[in-house]
């Protein structure tokens, strides 16, 4: 059974041994307990009673940072990192979050292909951002007025 719920404490230890297996400079236990607080959202994907995907923002008035998309290699390529953006994506517009915006690895196209299918676009990029190794991000946004005039030139309304 695979089911998308709020992100908890509960799993932590779980998303800090996917953050190894997944990245080079991964995120800690104590590093993602910013996950679980106030100012943050996170959902996680459940397959089998097993953390699968997890993905979280942190939102300041209408504005949110994605901070966190992963897959346990064991379940990449089968839906659940988009699920959990979708989740997130949901949340925002649905919340009055009018922008989000994330970093990604220049060299990571399997998500910004992902980021892509979700309405994000690039905006720019910052040299050197990631470490082990050393490299660009992508920076990447996706705002509601340009969902909205994305949506309008598909139906045709204008």
């Amino acid at each position: 059974m695979v089911e998308i719920i709020r992100f908890g404490h509960e799993h932590i230890r779980e998303a800090a041994q996917i953050e190894a297996l997944c990245f080079s400079d991964p995120w800690s236990e104590a590093g993602l307990e910013l996950l679980t607080r106030e100012e943050a959202v996170a959902f996680a994907c459940m397959a089998d009673g097993r953390l699968a995907a997890y993905a979280g923002m942190i939102s300041v008035l209408d504005e949110g940072q994605i901070i966190n998309v992963a897959s346990h290699p064991d379940f990449q390529r089968r839906g659940f990192a988009r699920a959990v953006l979708g989740a997130l994506v949901d949340y925002a517009d649905q919340n009055g979050i009018v922008t989000l915006s994330l970093e990604v690895r220049e060299s990571n196209a399997p998500a910004i292909s992902l980021y892509r299918s979700a309405g994000f676009v690039v905006a720019g990029q910052r040299p050197r951002y990631y470490r082990f190794p050393t490299e660009t991000a992508t920076v990447m946004v996706r705002t509601k007025k340009q969902i909205t005039a994305q949506n309008q030139q598909k139906t045709g309304n204008n």
